[in-house]
């Protein structure tokens, strides 16, 4: 037995006997390589070539090294470095099993891309020339042909044990049994039966098909055991495996003549026995190989961890003619179990040699299949549709966007060579998880993507794969999704805080948004579903330092208008949050929840008195724009230009601290009803910056003001008296300035 290891450059010398009857890579270093894997017979060698996927190399201080710990070129005939009991030899022994059933069940899985798959079977026993061999894969294999060709053999030796079996030996029962004579017939009631005696071709034919069923359970292969014997299986066949099941062959060897006999105990002893070399038929061309490991890898992962059917329609092959490995449904992030709300996860396995880091490409690859999945799910709503798997990212009330669970998978070794430990664990790789965002602190912003990185058992899920039992795939498949949703969420929570809320009585959860919308796009969401009336949001603030102050003011601004309390994620905010009345939030929003400002404490500061023209001019102010910001624009004066109506120069604005806009409706200040906006900033904006903000008929530069918040000043302005003394005749709209000290003069005494 020969072992190469893909993707490994080999020197040309040392491998080119080895290399005999397949294509390999040649560089002009002298170097080759071999992008299969798989196994062939080389007719030159007289031997099985095994060529093992590159997951076994680890960097070790530059050196590519198997195991981490033996040189590629030092084991490629494993009989001679590797003496029997290392761990190493004896897993190679068997790993190359796995290997085999594993590309087996891809071949046969007619949605894959089987073109990739090359096989040429062995011939029937009696042909073709005949090879010594001792690999494990050989033994079984030839086990299995064995049972497959041999169904008559097997009937007749079942025909020669149960022949007379049971009959009455009616001279033996006269001769020795007492009969009763009943209405002058006699009677006996113990007749002496044919005596049932140890049968060796019973026995082995037990251990046969004991073994088939062995391998079966093991390995994944098709049971065709059509003979009821008792079996020999679980502890009592270990025994077997560990030295028993020589030991007892070898007992009744000498108890079988005929050649099939001896064939079949041959093939036993070797079962157990694993060094015995056993005379194999073979043609010269025979192989089982998969070029481009890393699709057969892909589809191993997507069948333990997606769905065989997209979610709403979707193909792998997105418009932008990138292809996802793996995008599945499953339990969102942020509600609880009980509601079932699901969102879409997209994952991409990674077969690379162990301990590779993920190439910068990649990620941000990973960042656009996110992408174009939140467009094709705003695509399904905007054409009037409904998506069958009842993900909606997109939430209307608070234009927040469901957090989608992206991450790599990529495959790893067991250290100690196990197969029966998934490994999933977070990456020990320099960093494993990473956020994609345009605005800081805004976890459901449509532009905030994340992607997390884990590492799995490759044997693990190569076994699981190729014993292609579905049962036991649904369970595990079941397990990790789970685990990466709870994974995902203690992730998250380190970062970020999360917040239930539901508006107090009397409290328009909705118009409260929309009036501070700017302040609380992406960082509000409403997933939960509830069958009460009464609505529950989430919000996620991230915990970084430099957020402290945002935060503070975010939630100054919140609790007067929502009860509001820190809730993990998956749990149910009515178990933290008070019962409202069923009538909340139908009432508009009492002014009482706005923080109060008192105006003597803006004495030397301005205050900026402005109108709106129409409900159309008031939604842009409001967040109706390209940003979703709330601002106020004034218009600015241009140099070498007739002055606007209305127009201010920059100078004018840059100078005066404007802290608070009061915001009327043009025609309609006699009725004293104005909104007042905290001035977060300010900002200058362009005639085509306008008009890509969605603003109505721009015409030449103008000065915003961005709001933060609407508040409640401490004490009622007389708004009609105060445009009245500014401008006696007529009101044209123009903004006016005021600074606290002079607004005092307008204040309506109580």
């Amino acid at each position: 037995m020969r072992i190469l290891i893909e993707e490994y450059q080999y020197d040309v010398a040392k491998v080119k006997d080895v290399l005999h009857g397949i294509d390999a890579l040649e560089n002009v270093e002298g170097k080759v390589s071999i992008h299969y894997v798989g196994y062939y017979y080389n007719a030159l060698l007289k031997d099985c070539v095994f060529i093992l996927p590159k997951v076994l190399l680890k960097d070790v201080n530059g050196e590519e090294l198997a195991f981490g710990k033996y040189k590629p070129e030092e084991i490629v005939w494993i009989d001679k470095p590797l003496e029997k009991g290392i761990p190493e030899k004896d897993f190679l022994y068997k790993f190359a099993v796995w290997i085999y059933r594993a590309i087996v069940v891809y071949k046969n899985d007619k949605r894959n891309q089987t073109s990739i798959v090359y096989h040429s079977k062995k011939a029937q026993i009696g042909k073709g020339n005949r090879r010594m061999s001792n690999t494990y894969l050989d033994i079984l294999l030839q086990l299995l042909q064995f049972n497959h060709d041999n169904q008559n053999f097997f009937l007749f030796i079942v025909k020669n044990i149960h022949s007379g079996y049971n009959k009455i030996n009616w001279t033996r029962t006269i001769s020795q049994k007492k009969a009763f004579i009943q209405n002058g017939d006699p009677i006996y009631l113990n007749p002496v039966n044919k005596k049932r005696q140890i049968n060796f071709d019973e026995e082995l034919l037990v251990i046969f098909f004991s073994i088939l069923n062995y391998i079966g359970d093991t390995y994944g292969f098709p049971k065709e055991i059509r003979f009821q014997f008792q079996l020999i299986t679980g502890a009592q066949f270990n025994t077997y495996i560990k030295g028993y099941g020589v030991t007892r062959l070898r007992q009744i060897k000498y108890k079988y003549f005929s050649d099939k006999a001896l064939e079949l105990w041959n093939l036993c002893y070797a079962f157990f026995d694993e060094t015995r070399q056993v005379s194999i038929n073979t043609e010269k061309k025979e192989y089982l190989l998969a070029k481009n490991f890393n699709i057969v890898f892909e589809a191993i992962i997507d069948e333990l961890i997606g769905d065989k059917i997209l979610p709403d329609n979707m193909k792998k092959e997105q418009e932008d003619g990138k292809i996802i490995d793996h995008l599945f449904t499953a339990q969102s992030l942020i509600e609880n179990e009980s509601t079932h709300r699901q969102t879409y996860y997209i994952g991409d396995s990674k077969y690379y040699k162990m301990g590779h880091d993920i190439a910068k490409g990649s990620i941000y690859k990973q960042y656009t299949y996110a992408r174009n999945v939140i467009q094709w799910n705003l695509d399904i709503f905007n054409g009037g549709k409904e998506p069958t798997s009842g993900v909606k990212l997109r939430d209307d009330v608070t234009e927040g966007y469901n957090i989608i669970p992206n991450f790599f998978l990529s495959a790893k070794i067991d250290e100690t060579l196990s197969y029966e430990n998934d490994g999933i664990e977070k990456t020990d790789r320099s960093k494993n998880h990473h956020r994609k965002e345009q605005f800081k602190n805004r976890l459901f912003d449509r532009d905030t993507l994340l992607l997390f990185h884990y590492d799995v058992n490759f044997l693990y899920v190569l076994s699981l794969y190729a014993r292609n039992n579905a049962l036991k795939k649904k369970d595990w498949k079941c397990k990790i999704r789970d685990k990466f949703r709870n994974e995902i969420q203690e992730w998250l929570q380190k970062d970020f805080d999360f917040y239930a809320m539901t508006p107090r009585e009397g409290v328009n959860a909705e118009e409260f948004l929309k009036n501070n919308f700017q302040q609380l796009l992406g960082k509000v969401f409403t997933p939960y579903k509830t069958e009460e009336p009464q609505p529950y949001y989430s919000l996620a603030l991230d915990k970084g330092e430099k957020f402290t102050n945002e935060n503070e003011l975010l939630l100054t601004l919140l609790k007067p208008a929502f009860y509001c309390k820190k809730c993990a994620l998956g749990k149910n905010p009515a178990d933290l949050l008070p019962k409202v009345a069923q009538n909340a939030g139908k009432e508009e929003i009492s002014p009482s929840f706005f923080t109060v400002h008192h105006i003597e404490r803006y004495l030397n500061q301005h205050f900026l008195i402005g109108c709106y023209h129409s409900e159309e001019q008031l939604e842009w102010i409001m967040g109706k724009n390209d940003k979703g910001t709330n601002l106020y624009n004034v218009r600015l004066k241009r140099r070498g230009t007739e002055e606007r109506e209305g127009a201010l120069s920059p100078s004018f604005l840059d100078g005066t601290d404007v802290k608070f806009v009061i915001l009327y409706k043009f025609g309609e200040e006699s009725k004293n009803d104005y909104r007042v906006f905290h001035v977060h900033h300010h900002a200058t904006m362009d005639e085509e910056r306008m008009r890509k903000a969605l603003y109505p008929n721009p015409k030449g530069n103008y000065f915003c003001f961005v709001f933060d918040e609407e508040v409640q000043l401490s004490s009622k302005i007389n708004l009609s008296d105060l445009i009245k003394a500014e401008k006696p005749n007529s009101n044209d709209g123009v903004p006016i300035f005021k600074t606290g000290e002079q607004l005092l003069d307008f204040v309506i005494q109580a």
